[in-house]
C-alpha cells in the first residue's frame, strides 16, 4: 500500500554527550582478551566502529525522547495540542511498566485525547511506528502524529563488560556478546501529518515489509545481556534484505540510480559493506554513522535521516530510500521524496 496524504513534517535528534572509544573498552578487557588471544583492537577492527555516545548516568529514554520531540515540535511549527498520537519506539525503557510513551506524553504537556503506547519491534521499531501513525492519518483519524525514540547503551555494555572480565570467561560467551559492545546511544523524534496540511513536508510514500522468524533465536537480548549468533544473524539479515528490496523496487520502482539517498540502519562496517554489495547501493549515496555512533537500535535511521538533512546531502524532490533490519528477523523498506 502507498499513501496518498501523508508526510514527514520534521525531524530532531539528539546525540548523547559522551565519547566512548572502543579502544578504552578493550583496554578494560585486555585481561580476558590476552587469556584468550585476542588481538588488542577487536572490537574496532571487526566492526569498524571507532566510538559511540553514553548519555550522563541516570539519565533515563523518556527523557532524551522527550528532549528530541521538542527539537521536532518546534521546527513543525504547530500546536502540540494538536497531535492525535505519540508512539514511543525505543527498545530502552524506563519501566516494563508503565509505557515510556506515557511518560514522554506527560513530559511534553501533550493533551489528554493523545493516544499513547510503546511499539516493540526491535530495530525496526522506529520504521513500524512510522507505518501506523501513516496509517491513521491516511485514514482520517489524526492530522498530526509524532514518533519518539530514546536509547542508551551504557548500561547493557557495563553490565557485559564487568561480565566478560570475569577469569572463567569462554571464548564462545566473548563472541556471543560481543555485539552488545557495538551498541549505541542517541534519542531522535519526527513529526507526521497530512500532506495538505503540510506544503513545506516530505511525502512519506509507504512501506514494504518482510519476516524471516525462523531466524528469532539468533539474537536474544535482556535489559542487562544480549547474546548473537553475529555471523548467522548477518547472513540471514542479508538474505531477507535482498527478498525486501526485490520487493521494494516493485513497489516503488527503484533501479538503484533512481534513488539519491539510501539511508541505513547501521549495525557495523562489515554489515553496511555488505548490505551495499548485496543489493548493489551506490556507497557514495549512504552516510555512514556507525564509525563515531555505533548501533544505536532503531534509532539509527531517523537519526541519520535527520543528520543528512542537516549536513545538506537531501535536496527538495529527492527519493530517499529508508531500509532497516530488525532482530526477529524482519526487515522493511519506504520511501520519502525529500
Amino acid at each position: 500500500m502507498q499513501f496518498q496524504n501523508v508526510s514527514i513534517l520534521s525531524l530532531g535528534h539528539v546525540d548523547a554527550p559522551h565519547r566512548v572509544t572502543s579502544a578504552d573498552m578493550c583496554a578494560r578487557l585486555t585481561p580476558t582478551m590476552e587469556r584468550l588471544g585476542m588481538r588488542p583492537d577487536l572490537l574496532e577492527s571487526a566492526s569498524g566502529i571507532v566510538a559511540r555516545r553514553y548519555w550522563d548516568p541516570g539519565v533515563q529514554p523518556s527523557e532524551v525522547a522527550a528532549l528530541a520531540a521538542e527539537q521536532a515540535i518546534k521546527l513543525a511549527g504547530i500546536d502540540r495540542s494538536r497531535i492525535g498520537i505519540i508512539v514511543n519506539t525505543s527498545v530502552c525503557r524506563d519501566y516494563i511498566e508503565p509505557s515510556t510513551a506515557c511518560l514522554v506524553h506527560n513530559l511534553l504537556g501533550l493533551p489528554a485525547d493523545c493516544m499513547n503506547f510503546d511499539l516493540g519491534n526491535a530495530c525496526l521499531a522506529f520504521m513500524s511506528g512510522m507505518q501506523v501513525v501513516g496509517n491513521m492519518i491516511e485514514r482520517g483519524q489524526i492530522d498530526y502524529g509524532l514518533i519518539v525514540n530514546g536509547e542508551s547503551a551504557r548500561f547493557v555494555q557495563e553490565a557485559t563488560i564487568e561480565r566478560l572480565r570475569r577469569p572463567d570467561t569462554t571464548e564462545d560467551e566473548f563472541r556471543s556478546q560481543f555485539a552488545t559492545l557495538t551498541l549505541g546511544s542517541g534519542a531522535a523524534a519526527m513529526v507526521m501529518s497530512r500532506s495538505d496540511l503540510a506544503p513545506a513536508g516530505h511525502r512519506f510514500l509507504g512501506v514494504v515489509n518482510r519476516a524471516a522468524t525462523q531466524h528469532s533465536g539468533l539474537c536474544k537480548g535482556q535489559v542487562d545481556e544480549m547474546r548473537t549468533d553475529a555471523k548467522a544473524l548477518l547472513f540471514a539479515g542479508l538474505g531477507l534484505a535482498s527478498e525486501t528490496y526485490a520487493e521494494a523496487k516493485s513497489e516503488f520502482g527503484w533501479d538503484g540510480d533512481n534513488v539519491n539517498e539510501f539511508v541505513l540502519h547501521q549495525v557495523s562496517g562489515t554489515h553496511t559493506s555488505l548490505l551495499c554489495q548485496t543489493l548493489g547501493l551506490d556507497p557514495e549515496k549512504v552516510m555512514a554513522i556507525f564509525p563515531e555512533f555505533g548501533n544505536i537500535g532503531p534509532a539509527s535511521v531517523p537519526i541519520v535521516l535527520s543528520k543528512a538533512a542537516e549536513s545538506g546531502r537531501l535536496s527538495r524532490g529527492n527519493r530517499v530510500a529508508l531500509m532497516g533490519i530488525g532482530s526477529g528477523l524482519n526487515c522493511s523498506m519506504a520511501e520519502v521524496v525529500w
